[in-house]
């Protein structure tokens, strides 16, 4: 930070990361190229997420000018921010799809709904009873940015219909259904 730099904020990021050599500093050099100084990491090799990725949190120094450039240079490169700051992705919801999800890709699902960078998953629960082949179903909890729950279930309804699936969703306040 340059002297200048007066007007410092502290902010966390939570990233998902391949397991594979190069990746971390893959994610650091968007943050250092849009000005965020680096303050701590916490990297958990040896955990992952429910989606089979390395927990990575970053903890950064930015004037709040600089914040969204850096959000946006991390989704630039393909880097999944599950969260940044305390405002981002700060509504959460759960789902519940039903039908072939397996035969019907669910990664694909999955790949398609975070594309649209409003909403990410947190966690999935993944249940079939019968294996592979048969109807499953999955219970997925999004973490969306303020204000685009609506935005993100539209989302949702599309894909579930595009591949034959049930979307079981969430009562929203004031919801008439």
């Amino acid at each position: 930070m340059s002297e200048g730099d007066t007007d410092v904020q502290t902010y966390t990021f939570r990233l998902e990361l391949v397991d594979k050599p190069g990746e971390l500093l893959r994610a650091l050099q968007p943050i250092a190229a849009h000005g965020g100084n680096l303050l701590s990491i916490f990297h958990e090799r040896g955990n992952v997420t429910p989606r089979g990725y390395i927990p990575v949190e970053v903890d950064i120094e930015a004037p709040p000018d600089r914040f969204d450039n850096i959000v946006e240079g991390l989704s630039e490169a393909n880097i999944n921010v599950v969260q940044a700051g305390t405002e981002r992705y700060s509504e959460h919801l759960t789902v519940v799809l039903s039908g072939h999800l397996i035969e019907s890709d669910l990664s694909d699902t999955l790949t398609q709904l975070e594309a649209t960078r409003n909403a990410t998953v947190t966690d999935i629960s993944l249940s079939a009873p019968t294996g592979s082949i048969d109807v499953s179903s999955a219970r997925l909890r999004l973490a969306t940015t303020s204000g685009s729950t609506e935005d993100v279930l539209a989302s949702m309804r599309e894909l579930a219909e595009e591949k034959g699936l049930q979307l079981v969703e969430p009562l929203t306040v004031g919801d008439q259904r």
